[in-house]
């Protein structure tokens, strides 16, 4: 998972309890004005893994994955590209997702799981675009790159890996499958 980008917020009238929120890309930490620097570190860092945790607790059901996808083909692709069935898979480790168009079917790395929910639905979206454009060609980035969060996911996807020491494959660069 990625390093969380983290606010605290002090405040004068907080006695004793300590909350967090996800706020965008943020977590938003409450605390009392009172803790020592100390005591903030050890709140923040267990707050911040208590949200997480509960973030991944929370992932999409395989249903769930395939009305998102539906809603997504019909927002930016006027619903030309219906799938089969989407799922989460635990056996990709070097893809975030995969299309097989002959079948109409999208598996999804489970490493997705607890991201950003802007960064699963561009990995859907370039999935989809697989359903009618099989190959990385000038086109099918024309199609991808309705997505307004595109680039932005693509770069926290290569960011992620590279934290993760993870390589992408031979030749693919910034492709997903």
């Amino acid at each position: 998972m990625e390093t969380a980008n983290v606010e605290v917020r002090r405040s004068k009238r907080r006695r004793r309890t300590v909350s967090a929120y996800r706020d965008g890309d943020r977590i938003v930490v409450l605390i009392p004005a009172s803790l020592s620097a100390k005591e903030e570190t050890e709140w923040v860092a267990a707050m911040v893994a208590r949200l997480e945790k509960q973030e991944r607790r929370r992932k999409p059901s395989d249903d769930d994955l395939l009305r998102r996808a539906l809603s997504l083909s019909d927002r930016y692709f006027g619903g030309i590209a219906i799938p089969e069935s989407v799922r989460w898979v635990e056996n990709q480790n070097a893809r975030w997702g995969s299309c097989t168009p002959g079948e109409r079917t999208i598996r999804l790395s489970a490493r997705l799981q607890g991201m950003p929910s802007w960064v699963i639905d561009y990995v859907l979206v370039h999935e989809l675009a697989h359903l009618f454009e099989p190959s990385h060609d000038a086109r099918f980035w024309g199609w991808v790159d309705r997505y307004p969060h595109a680039e932005r996911a693509k770069g926290y996807l290569l960011g992620w890996s590279a934290a993760a020491k993870l390589e992408p494959p031979p030749g693919e660069g910034d492709e997903l499958d």
